[in-house]
């Protein structure tokens, strides 16, 4: 690999900026942490203004009402972070938390699967929607529409805290990470937040907004798990895959491609199979 040391003039500086925005004794606020409250928080926000949109819905009238949402954001924040961390430790370093089973508690040492994540808030909405009487497939769709901004924050927030970075490299926007040893490499994080934050997201605006998929229930759901396996198993080409895992073929098949080519299928028959809206009956 001595080619990518011989190359500094071609790499972009890694700005070093603090993981921890502000600590007070113990206490310590991460970009990590923040990008997750942030990305919840404005789902939770963008959802009740979808909610608060008649024309986006079938005969203008909103499946739930915007209060339903308020009460499911700990029920979220909950299947989010009990998700992520399961699907780690199942999917990603199961011999380690077996030899030390107390540090899965000690999420704030790192360590959270999105695939995970998902599965754990996908599991809330159905629980929540069952018993508050709320179709789920719209329930569903209204959440996964703002979710792509936190997906966004939280990889620039990788990036931040120099982990999951990309293969070793030489083109010109290459960067030798601080814990990536002395070697050129992708800044994948970056990749994954362009793709999987900003465009996922305004595919999903132009769906719900100009094309009126939300009438249709499913389909912005289903166009978000596919956009999101479409966009990770682009992004793991370029990024390293997990030390204790390594690539599981050849030197391009990673875990992060297995988990994500099941979403893509998911996500494909969501949207074929979506269908509109049964009419509400409105009272005389």
């Amino acid at each position: 690999m001595s080619e990518y040391l011989a190359l500094p003039l071609a790499a972009l500086p890694f700005p070093n900026i603090d993981p921890v925005i502000v600590q007070i004794g113990p206490l310590a606020i991460h970009w990590y942490g923040l990008g997750y409250i942030v990305g919840i928080l404005f789902a939770w926000w963008y959802g009740k203004r979808l909610l608060a949109t008649p024309r986006l819905w079938q005969d203008g009238t909103a499946p739930m009402k915007p209060e339903d949402l308020d009460d499911f954001l700990v029920w979220a924040a909950i299947g989010v972070v009990l998700g992520g961390r399961t699907g780690y430790v199942l999917f990603y370093d199961l011999a380690r938390y077996i030899q030390n089973p107390l540090d899965i508690v000690a999420v704030w040492q790192g360590g959270m699967s999105f695939h995970g994540g998902l599965l754990g808030v996908t599991l809330a909405m159905v629980l929540f929607a069952r018993k508050r009487g709320i179709p789920v497939w719209s329930l569903i769709d209204t959440v996964a529409a703002g979710v792509p901004v936190g997906l966004g924050l939280v990889r620039v927030a990788n990036f931040i805290n120099s982990e999951l970075w990309g293969r070793v490299t030489n083109v010109p926007w290459a960067m030798e990470f601080p814990t990536g040893g002395p070697f050129l490499r992708h800044p994948s994080q970056l990749y994954e937040a362009f793709f999987e934050g900003l465009v996922l997201f305004f595919v999903l605006r132009l769906l719900t907004h100009s094309r009126l998929r939300l009438k249709t229930p499913r389909f912005i759901a289903g166009a978000f798990v596919c956009g999101y396996g479409l966009s990770r198993i682009f992004a793991e080409f370029f990024r390293e895959p997990d030390q204790q895992i390594g690539y599981l073929a050849g030197n391009w098949l990673t875990m992060g491609m297995v988990l994500s080519t099941p979403m893509v299928l998911i996500g494909v028959w969501a949207m074929l199979a979506a269908k509109p809206a049964a009419s509400v009956a409105k009272p005389a």
